[in-house]
């Protein structure tokens, strides 16, 4: 087996002893504080200093989980991917995107020479940096929605990725002027409340947003919910493949075309 908790890192056994070392002192400073304070459980005797040294190990539990999203969050901003971020936790790369779903990914700019010598002079083939991209997932499947976060994400460029669990809250998200304008929207059509069908009717009436290109992901490969789609001006219909590997490279050769081929509108 070669997942990512199997994986020992040097020093183990001593960073675990001083990990322990330092919990323990940290929890017996935080129960006499308690104990003091009467903060802490009413009761006496040797109940009553246990269940402080709990709540002490509580606040310590909640502290550490907070502070390893934010570590994680600065790690994923400064270059590294949901495998780096699991070999760290010491857990699987699944379980670090479950564990921290939605980071928003970037490398350092890479540039990226422009390669069609014949059509361009020697001033425009200089290096192009690349820039982050915005996503907006519309989703109401957890588990899909995670593969396709994976997918995104695993990309050469930066990708920033919001999400919305059906039209209404897409709707919310597309017309907060806190949130920033998504450069393409991944819409699945079977949702509550508000469908991706109508969803996409709104979105392609509406002036503002209607240049946002829109891909429908979905599982459904009937013609009626293709035609329907793309009477609406959906961008491109995709079914969600069965198959793994195949669902993973359908969103993939998604991301290349729209955010790495294709010329989008620019947003001011």
């Amino acid at each position: 087996m070669h997942g990512t908790s199997s994986v020992v890192p040097p020093r183990h056994n001593e960073l675990v002893s001083l990990a322990e070392q330092a919990v323990e002192e940290l929890a017996g400073r935080l129960a006499a504080e308690a104990l003091r304070g009467r903060e802490g459980p009413a009761r006496d005797g040797d109940a009553g200093e246990a269940l402080a040294r709990l709540q002490a190990l509580s606040y310590i539990l909640n502290a550490a989980r907070n502070r390893a999203a934010q570590a994680a969050s600065a790690a994923a901003l400064g270059g590294a991917g949901y495998p780096d971020l699991g070999r760290a936790w010491g857990i699987t790369r699944q379980g670090a995107r479950r564990r921290w779903p939605g980071l928003v990914f970037a490398t350092p700019p890479q540039p990226r020479p422009i390669t069609d010598r014949n059509t361009r002079s020697t001033a425009v083939n200089a290096l192009v940096p690349q820039r982050a991209y915005h996503v907006l997932l519309v989703e109401d499947d957890p588990a899909d929605a995670l593969l396709i976060e994976e997918a995104l994400s695993e990309g050469g460029v930066a990708r920033a990725i919001g999400r919305a669990d059906d039209g209404i809250e897409a709707l919310e998200y597309l017309r907060d002027p806190e949130r920033p304008r998504p450069d393409l929207i991944v819409l699945d059509l079977n949702m509550p409340r508000m469908n991706g069908r109508e969803l996409l009717a709104v979105l392609k009436e509406d002036a503002d947003l209607c240049t946002i290109p829109v891909v429908v992901l979905t599982t459904s490969a009937t013609p009626d919910d293709v035609s329907a789609a793309y009477q609406r001006h959906a961008n491109a219909y995709v079914t969600k493949p069965v198959n793994l590997d195949d669902f993973l490279q359908s969103v993939r050769s998604i991301d290349q075309f729209f955010l790495e081929t294709a010329t989008i509108p620019v947003q001011e």
